[in-house]
């Protein structure tokens, strides 16, 4: 645990990526900045290590000078890039949260929910953890930031398709 500014700090990600069980990377968001060749050489390399794992190994493993904590809901595999110190449980957590804020969102989320809406994804992603850094546990606070958002996106449709005489 580190101290920060706003209280106790519990972990600070390094990366977030989500990936079907055929290896196809749905959503990536980086909180460390790196090459794009480092990016891609580490994606390849987590997806190899998880994808080959049997379904009861342990969602912990060591990479380089990482732990790589990760879950699999239904088709997809969230998975995490954790420093050493930070906390393994805790990362378990805040990824079942993150599931919870998109089936909040989507109502039973699926890969194609991913896919076909990967900006509201991020964007539930961004009102959770920024910087790597947790900043809203509360699912009635990220549900509120959602609606207003679609509200505001709805609003600015009516108002674009509107005929001006």
């Amino acid at each position: 645990m580190r101290g920060g500014a706003g209280g106790i700090q519990l972990f600070s990600m390094r990366f977030l990526l989500l990936f079907s069980r055929q290896g196809k990377l749905r959503l990536q968001k980086w909180f460390t900045a790196l090459s794009d060749r480092d990016k891609k050489k580490i994606i390849r390399d987590v997806m190899q290590m998880v994808l080959v794992r049997p379904p009861k190994s342990c969602n912990f493993l060591q990479w380089r000078d990482l732990k790589i904590v990760y879950r699999r809901y239904a088709s997809l595999y969230f998975c995490c890039g954790l420093e050493q110190g930070d906390n393994e449980l805790i990362t378990l957590e805040l990824l079942h949260r993150y599931v919870e804020l998109l089936d909040q969102y989507f109502g039973n989320v699926c890969e194609l929910d991913i896919i076909f809406n990967f900006e509201k994804a991020y964007f539930i992603l961004d009102e959770f953890i920024i910087g790597g850094e947790v900043q809203e546990t509360s699912k009635a606070s990220v549900a509120k930031s959602m609606e207003e958002a679609d509200s505001l996106q709805e609003t600015m449709e009516e108002y674009l398709n509107k005929p001006t005489y």
